[in-house]
């Protein structure tokens, strides 16, 4: 009975995985990750992210990071953003057209948004590097949140519900602490900023500074503790270029 029962599990599990988006089928967890990680609702919404924008990323890493590459791999921080919109599709219209940005391709993007009602959607496979934030694209996951104001965002329950849930998951599965769980404004303090051009090592947004993500953060350290997962210490700051 017992091996039956074993039998069983491991075919759902199966038919589990195949049901998954590509993107999920594709993530390259942590050998260390949590095996009590919760996956939330993922929608599959795939920006155009072919062979041409590929190599305008792994030009742009070989500038601004050294290496030329396009992958994600092993990624170390999520950086929590927020749209300044107030659509879905007015966020991935913008990540999809590829325009230039500070006038370099490729354009910029993120792997999730997180819309009003609390659908979260994935545009990029998690082995792809996004632009979404300077000295960082080459080891974080860009999360945006469709909004005009971190207040904004953190009164939305539905849309912070979703969050906390998809960040949590993403720590769990890539084995990230929550203290590289940063908003883009904290990305300065990051030990992790790294950035090749001196004209582009202060480059930041406004998006999510500390009082903001320290509200966040301590929801965030409530969801972990509610599930019994240990996420560690807080951040740790430098300032690697003296902005």
């Amino acid at each position: 009975m017992r091996g039956a029962v074993a039998g069983m599990v491991a075919v759902l599990s199966l038919l589990a995985a195949a049901a998954a988006p590509p993107s999920a089928q594709g993530i390259q967890p942590s050998p260390h990750a949590a095996t009590s990680a919760v996956r939330p609702a993922i929608v599959w919404r795939p920006i155009p992210f072919g062979a041409r924008r590929k190599a305008e990323m792994a030009a742009y890493s070989a500038r601004h990071y050294g290496t030329r590459t396009w992958r994600l791999t092993d990624p170390k921080v999520i950086v929590e953003h927020y749209t300044a919109g107030l659509t879905f599709q007015g966020a991935w219209n913008t990540f999809a057209s590829n325009t230039r940005h500070d006038g370099e391709l490729p354009g910029t993007c993120a792997h999730f948004v997180i819309d009003r009602d609390g659908t979260i959607y994935q545009l990029v496979p998690l082995g792809t590097r996004c632009r979404h934030a300077v000295g960082m694209n080459y080891t974080a996951i860009g999360i945006e949140h469709v909004g005009t104001s971190d207040a904004m965002v953190l009164g939305d329950k539905a849309q912070m519900r979703s969050s906390l849930r998809l960040t949590l998951w993403l720590m769990q599965t890539f084995h990230i602490g929550i203290r590289n769980v940063i908003g883009h404004n904290e990305t300065l303090y990051s030990p992790f900023r790294y950035e090749r051009v001196p004209s582009w090592h202060c480059l930041v947004h406004a998006d999510f500074p500390h009082p903001a993500m320290h509200v966040y953060r301590q929801r965030l350290r409530a969801l972990a503790k509610s599930r019994g997962v240990a996420v560690g210490p807080g951040p740790h700051w430098v300032n690697v270029y003296g902005c």
